[in-house]
């Protein structure tokens, strides 16, 4: 099981990907595309053109997790644009993931950082 922390370096890709790419595809977009490491242990976001589906590339540290979300009905309404990729934090993670914004993070003000002592 992958848990969200505020501490997880998560990114999302701008721009849509062909989502019949497997876990060696995705790796290679993060890679060639993105200039990132796939094997870094942070999350890596992308969506179809259709922003149906959501998946999401991880390493633990003994394999790839690659999780999809297709919704039933609709669409996600909120996609991030700009250059290549794009920094959110895990609460962001969450409103996208919910349908939301993840630019008004205001929505849900539950989350907060944990410190180490």
């Amino acid at each position: 099981m992958i848990q969200l922390t505020p501490q997880m370096r998560i990114f999302v890709a701008n721009e849509p990907i062909n989502m019949k790419n497997g876990i060696d595809g995705i790796s290679a977009i993060c890679r060639l595309k993105l200039g990132s490491d796939p094997m870094s242990g942070a999350l890596f976001v992308f969506t179809n053109r259709t922003r149906k589906m959501i998946r999401i590339l991880v390493y633990d540290g003994q394999g790839f997790w690659l999780m999809t979300k297709r919704l039933s009905v609709g669409r996600f309404p909120y996609w991030l644009e700009g250059s290549l990729m794009t920094c959110l934090t895990a609460e962001q993670l969450y409103v996208l993931l919910r349908g939301g914004n993840p630019r008004s993070v205001e929505v849900l003000g539950e989350w907060r950082k944990v410190s180490w002592q």
